[in-house]
């Protein structure tokens, strides 16, 4: 008998009161591109456009409770883990997926900081992700400042991406990396996607906006909404990109800081 996907993501993220990034972000991308979101909160954020001002984090136990309660009943064709906030937590998250992930795929957004500047990873949680999470990772999709923190490459062109990617790959053991370029100056963004099978760089011009909040949550949850409905990772990251940049186009305008993306743009079409 065939598998066949069913577009399950499990979305393991902490929370955004103002619906631009984490969980908020990724339920709204999973569900307008026909997968079907479940999640695991690892923390509660008091933020809006501004900023974040308060972090309360989910107990670690609670965190695995969560995950196993959705593997236990609904199962999950890919994982897309997002902010996890402490070292116990990264752990408790490996721990549960090699308990009961099955075997998901896992699209790892190693979420460091918010678009804000505040903190949303302890020092020593860094360590963990890259020693111990990292060979989980069917795809890592780092900015340039989360590639230099995981890698110790310093990234600020597409040399630089193209080495953190090989170490996150080749010397950390991610299947694949996807190296953001949305933080290096210049007229045309570069993403550099490493797999086992080569290089390959996907560029953009760069749209001058202030809707650029929750951008990395909602790239990553695009890629695992698209892989968890049978898409290989390669033709995943190349359809959410174009739907990142269409839903920064279709940005509803929302806030006085960094601005939300128009993430339900597709249902607006098909409607």
């Amino acid at each position: 008998m065939t598998y066949q996907s069913k577009g399950r993501v499990l979305i393991v993220a902490g929370s955004d009161s103002g619906g631009g990034a984490g969980i908020q972000a990724d339920i709204k991308t999973v569900t307008a591109l026909g997968g079907y979101a479940m999640t695991a909160v690892t923390a509660i954020t008091v933020q809006n456009t501004l900023g974040v001002t308060n972090v309360h984090a989910v107990p670690p136990n609670i965190v695995r409770e969560q995950i196993e309660a959705v593997m236990g009943d609904l199962g999950a064709d890919t994982w897309k883990i997002g902010m996890m906030g402490s070292a116990d937590h990264v752990r408790a998250v490996m721990e549960a997926w090699y308990a009961v992930g099955d075997g998901a795929p896992v699209v790892l957004d190693p979420v460091m900081i918010a678009k804000g500047g505040a903190s949303l990873l302890d020092g020593d949680a860094i360590a963990v992700i890259r020693d111990e999470l990292m060979p989980i990772a069917a795809i890592v999709t780092p900015n340039a400042p989360e590639a230099e923190a995981l890698t110790g490459v310093e990234v600020r062109g597409l040399d630089g991406q193209m080495d953190a990617a090989d170490v996150l790959v080749n010397r950390l053991g991610a299947w694949s990396a996807l190296i953001k370029g949305g933080h290096i100056e210049g007229d045309i963004i570069r993403d550099v996607l490493l797999t086992r099978e080569g290089y390959r760089v996907f560029e953009s011009p760069r749209i001058e906006t202030r809707a650029t909040h929750g951008t990395g949550c909602t790239l990553a949850s695009a890629i695992a909404a698209y892989n968890a409905q049978g898409e290989p990772l390669e033709p995943s990251v190349e359809k959410a990109r174009a739907y990142v940049m269409e839903a920064i186009r279709h940005a509803p305008g929302f806030g006085q800081g960094h601005q939300p993306l128009g993430h339900n743009w597709p249902c607006k079409i098909a409607s």
